[in-house]
């Protein structure tokens, strides 16, 4: 390499990369030989060089080779240092996409950067009373791995205990609204307006959907592959519901399967988790500014103002639909025996902007798309005290029940889906914090703002009229039960992943990382089913009454 009138030489001795003067060479040979001498020279320092660069990063050149070349002009006072950072400036552009992998922040890159950092350090030896800082590198030879000899094995990035934590908790409390939620009534859905604590299960877990979402797409290499992964996710789920709560598995104690896809029930709970799913993953893809940098609240929502758009979209869509729709009046039929013919029921209605469990637009939107026969036939608004003598349990017909107390409802509707495609929306924002902002005040902080506001907000629309409802899954509702998940969810990181008090959350993680299959098992009567499916002589004679569960 040429500096000036200095000719330096670069070369790696054992692990050290070193810098040694050579005599200035007289131009009197012949110039031919003279440049093939270069050319070879160059060239191999070009690939030591690249070596280097490979192990150490672009930035070797400016805090190594260029002090290091500038101490040799000094010695032998040689005007010729701008001519060297030229050549070394030329070299490290090449090596631009190296020097800025130094700056990501991904676990995996971090991991990688702790393997080299042990693999390199910096030692200071004595030149002729001058100390000199050399890079000491692993040299990549044929008989050595580039990589080090101790090198520990690659770990998984760590998942975030509070949200396992907070995922297995709302299965739990499934599985208890479940069992329980007959034999007391605070724990069962409320029959119309009100909450109860089964009404906060379908929030918390989309919720944590859109907080896993932030997680799973901080860093995407590709848009289009992550695209087609969240369809082909949202499918397997959609699919999964339609095989679980479509009607094909029938009641505990029947031992008969099979649907009739005349009445196949199209939505339900992991419908709308998938509809949910994929809207949200779709955004968290497309819908972020890559350029803009976060550093406070602010700079946190100008990056993704376009998913906070489509947030406020689709609750002014809600808004307009439920209290906009005209709906007409309607009738419905329910079989009496199977030789018989059926009953016809008529509502009257000719209204708008109703939120009544008979005139409304959700319930409308859904018999006209999806059909009565596809619906929900056992509706929640049946144990209300218009429609049950046992209320707010199910129960016989008063003598003047209404008309509607019968009629299909499904509680997964399309409309109502939208809010809770908002729901998921509000999960991501929180995601969002975990991913920028490391320090724990911080995170809790911009958690709680949010959280407050919708809780006090949700509890204001309901207390002017808009009334906090589950099955219509209100703007109040909406807001309410996402604030608590909220909440919950800081207390549940400031327990497990700020205090570290986890050993008493291990069985609440566990169910948390199996959600899915537990879901499948418990809340579907899948593992009941399966368990009544073997009996001796009598079907009535099987392992339940054995242990002595269930009739």
């Amino acid at each position: 390499m040429a500096i000036g009138k200095l000719k330096v030489k670069v070369w790696v001795v054992g692990e050290q990369i070193r810098l040694q003067e050579i005599k200035p060479i007289k131009w009197g040979r012949k110039k031919k030989k003279e440049e093939e001498r270069k050319k070879e020279r160059k060239k191999r320092i070009t690939k030591q060089v690249e070596e280097a660069v490979y192990l150490g990063g672009a930035s070797l050149f400016h805090h190594q080779l260029l002090p290091n070349i500038a101490l040799e002009q000094r010695k032998t006072k040689v005007d010729g240092r701008e001519g060297a950072e030229d050549i070394v400036e030329e070299m490290a552009a090449s090596y631009e996409p190296i020097k800025n992998l130094d700056d990501d922040e991904d676990v995996e890159m971090a991991l990688h950067k702790n393997q080299i950092s042990e693999s390199s350090r910096s030692a200071t030896v004595p030149n002729n009373g001058e100390t000199i800082q050399e890079r000491v590198l692993t040299n990549p030879s044929p008989s050595t791995s580039t990589t080090p000899k101790h090198q520990p094995p690659p770990t998984k990035p760590q998942r975030l205990v509070s949200l396992d934590v907070f995922r297995g908790l709302t299965v739990a409390l499934m599985i208890l609204v479940d069992d329980a939620g007959g034999l007391i009534p605070a724990l069962n859905h409320s029959p119309w307006n009100g909450l109860t604590l089964a009404d906060y299960v379908m929030p918390f877990f989309l919720f944590i959907v859109g907080v896993s979402l932030a997680l799973t797409y901080k860093k995407l290499s590709c848009r289009e592959v992550a695209s087609r992964k969240a369809v082909l996710r949202a499918l397997k789920l959609l699919a999964l519901g339609l095989f679980l709560q479509g009607g094909y598995f029938h009641r505990v104690n029947d031992l008969t399967y099979g649907v009739d896809m005349k009445q196949i029930r199209w939505m339900g709970i992991l419908q709308r988790i998938a509809l949910a799913y994929l809207l949200a993953a779709l955004c968290e893809i497309w819908l972020k500014s890559d350029d803009d940098p976060v550093n406070s609240g602010p700079s946190l929502l100008r990056k993704y103002r376009f998913q906070w758009a489509v947030g406020l979209i689709l609750s002014v869509l809600y808004l307009f639909l439920l209290y906009g729709l005209y709906v007409p009046d309607w009738e419905y039929q329910i079989p009496t025996e199977p030789s018989a013919v059926p009953k016809t029921f008529s509502v009257k209605c000719g209204i708008r902007g109703d939120t009544g469990p008979a005139c409304n637009a959700v319930g409308m939107i859904d018999r006209k798309i999806l059909g009565l026969q596809h619906m929900y036939q056992r509706p929640i608004y049946a144990r209300m005290p218009e429609c049950s003598i046992n209320s707010p349990d199910y129960g016989p017909l008063p003598p003047d029940a209404p008309a509607w107390c019968q009629a299909p409802f499904d509680p997964e509707g399309l409309l109502s889906s939208v809010m809770a495609i908002v729901t998921c929306l509000i999960g991501l924002h929180f995601g969002h914090i975990i991913v920028h902002f490391k320090d724990h005040r911080v995170r809790i902080i911009y958690w709680m703002i949010p959280t407050s506001c919708l809780v006090v907000f949700g509890l204001a629309l309901d207390l002017f009229g808009m009334h906090i409802n589950k099955v219509l899954y209100s703007l109040s509702y909406m807001c309410v039960t996402a604030g608590a998940a909220g909440i919950l969810f800081v207390g549940i990181y400031l327990m497990v992943d700020v205090w570290g008090y986890s050993r008493m959350t291990m069985v609440m993680e566990w169910m948390g990382m199996h959600a899915l299959m537990i879901y499948i098992l418990a809340a579907c009567n899948v593992f009941p089913i399966f368990l009544q499916g073997f009996y001796w002589g009598n079907p009535h004679n099987n392992i339940l009454k054995l242990i002595g569960v269930g009739n």
